[in-house]
């Protein structure tokens, strides 16, 4: 059985574009990606034989809001339980920082819902709360 090392706020600008490169997520300048990754609130990285194999990251106002986002496993490690070690890492850290009724947001990729639902996410629109909505700005083709 493989062997997982768990690296709280180990994410940097090279782990974070080579995972998501592998995964075919939107690509970002590195110094864009440098920023962004000055403002996360908390990261982890699942490493497998120092190899970095799984990763997420949390923004927000480290309080009331909070936004899950990055939530990356390397393609032939999916399945294995990294994306839960992952999920299980970020929610710790929000139910420790976060005040009563804070609020926890984050974007699935289609078909990946059903994975967040496991954490207790729900797909909105539900009873009162509307659709959730998003915009990319400055888009480029």
């Amino acid at each position: 059985m493989a062997q997982y090392q768990r690296v709280k706020n180990g994410l940097t600008p090279e782990i974070y574009e080579m995972l998501r490169e592998k995964v075919a997520l939107q690509h970002y300048d590195q110094e864009d990606v440098v920023q962004a990754l000055k403002h996360t609130l908390f990261s982890i990285v699942i490493k497998e034989d120092c190899v970095p194999v799984g990763i997420g990251r949390v923004i927000g106002d480290g309080r009331i809001a909070f936004f899950i986002k990055d939530v990356v496993v390397e393609p032939s490690k999916q399945h294995c339980g990294i994306g839960r070690m992952v999920m299980e890492e970020l929610m710790c850290y929000i139910k420790e920082n976060g005040c009563p009724n804070a609020y926890v947001g984050l974007m699935a990729l289609t078909g990946k819902e059903g994975f967040y639902e496991k954490f207790g996410f729900h797909i909105r629109p539900y009873k009162e709360q509307g659709s959730g909505m998003t915009q990319l700005v400055n888009q480029t083709l």
